[in-house]
């Protein structure tokens, strides 16, 4: 239902009608704190509930799945009995809405227990296996539906955090950045000023995706981009990760959202993320956002939550990322933006302001802009992109994708579970789906 198996996870499932129809679904990291389960669980049973009011479909009734599997030294029975609590204030925050939970679920190390059958004969004390993984009706409904499963929350999150400090290819690309920024200061400030700057990123990153692109990915996810990183330098991916703080920057790069440039650019998108380490984990927004804006373009929804859920995990302010975010949640179709961008390229163009047509291999550039006068711009706030996220439309949905979608993150409306900054424990990696 997700395209993903989520871990650590709360999912709330909608169901409609006599015969129990799917509907919207929400997903929230499972607090490590038990003292944030009675708030969670009140704002995620409203976030479903009033998330399907606003589309006119109200649930009959929710499901709700505890996943987590046991810690060192941990069994998984004894993971289901400490999150018995957050169960039953599920069912409360959800019965106080007058929606009923009709099953509530602990899912661990492949087994899963029901919290509301008492019954021992078909829910045994030590649990019940799981099926084998693609063999059950809703995995053959997904697959006809052309859903594709890969992997684990944590496998895909994986993909996109950055580093870990005191490995020799982070410390190395900490010390790019470091380098970077302190020749940064002086580009905006001198001769090229900071349309230059622009210009400079703009062109760097086409050179990028291009080699990128000459490069197909080759074996499974860890390996390829293990390959894509070692096709980055570090001072390469130290002068494009500044230059993506520019917000206008930003909207630029936001053009290379379909065709032929769409993979090659979520691939460089996720290698940046990868590399802002240590002090400069909040410059990953704007590449996760970027990330999260091609996986949605190129209809890869579950991929386009994450990585959003991530941008607003180190930058819960992050306008560009809050929009996409809500309306990727919210059904919305992609094109408008994709036209708008489109749009605003093609006017670049016919006034012949698109002066880096070709990089050094001689591929079109993306039509990075010709210097011209501009306010002042601060990272992360709305830029033309983000203004035009107004004109998105519902999108028309597979057969299996039909329900409602409820977001649950910032800027996601109704029933808001804030993102905390990185490194806190925070509630939750917001990921509305449907």
């Amino acid at each position: 239902m997700l395209g993903y198996h989520p871990t650590d996870s709360i999912v709330l499932v909608a169901l409609h009608g006599d015969r129990g129809r799917f509907g919207g679904r929400v997903r929230l990291g499972i607090p490590r704190s038990a003292r944030e389960w009675p708030a969670v669980a009140d704002q995620l049973a409203e976030a479903l509930v009033e998330g399907g009011e606003r589309r006119g479909t109200r649930p009959d009734g929710i499901v709700a799945f505890l996943c987590q599997d046991p810690a060192e030294g941990e069994s998984p029975l004894r993971v289901m009995e400490r999150l018995r609590p957050l169960a039953q204030r599920l069912r409360t925050a959800c019965g106080a809405l007058d929606v009923p939970v009709y099953e509530a679920l602990c899912i661990s190390a492949g087994r899963f227990w029901s919290y509301c059958c008492p019954d021992s004969r078909c829910c045994p004390p030590d649990g019940t296996p799981l099926v084998t993984p693609g063999t059950s009706v809703m995995a053959a409904a997904a697959t006809y539906a052309g859903i594709q499963v890969r992997g684990s929350l944590k496998d895909m999150e994986a993909r996109l955090r950055p580093w870990q400090r005191g490995t020799r290819n982070a410390d190395a690309q900490l010390r790019a950045l470091d380098d970077a920024g302190v020749a940064l200061v002086p580009a905006i400030l001198g001769e090229k000023g900071r349309d230059g700057v622009c210009e400079d990123t703009l062109l760097l990153a086409r050179a990028l995706i291009r080699r990128l692109d000459q490069s197909p990915p080759g074996g499974d996810r860890a390996a390829a981009d293990a390959r894509d990183d070692g096709l980055l330098t570090h001072d390469e991916a130290a002068r494009v990760i500044l230059g993506l703080q520019d917000r206008l920057t930003r909207d630029r790069a936001a053009e290379w959202m379909e065709g032929p440039d769409a993979a090659p650019a979520l691939r460089l998108w996720r290698a940046l993320a990868r590399r802002c380490v240590g002090a400069y984990v909040e410059h990953s927004a704007a590449p996760l956002t970027l990330a999260g804006w091609v996986a949605w373009s190129t209809g890869d929804e579950p991929a386009a939550r994450i990585a959003l859920g991530l941008a607003l995990e180190v930058d819960a302010e992050y306008v560009f990322a809050r929009l996409l975010h809500q309306a990727c949640n919210e059904g919305l179709d992609p094109e408008s933006l994709r036209r708008c961008l489109r749009t605003e390229r093609d006017i670049r163009t016919e006034a012949g302001a698109d002066d880096t047509k070709a990089d050094a291999g001689g591929a079109e550039a993306g039509a990075p802009r010709r210097p011209r006068d501009r306010g002042p711009r601060r990272p992360g706030a709305g830029g033309s992109a983000a203004r035009r996220m107004a004109g998105l439309r519902p999108a028309v949905r597979s057969p299996l994708g039909a329900p409602t979608r409820t977001a649950t993150g910032p800027g996601s409306g109704g029933g808001r579970v804030r993102s905390r900054s990185a490194g806190q424990n925070r509630p939750a990696d917001p990921t509305g789906t449907e």
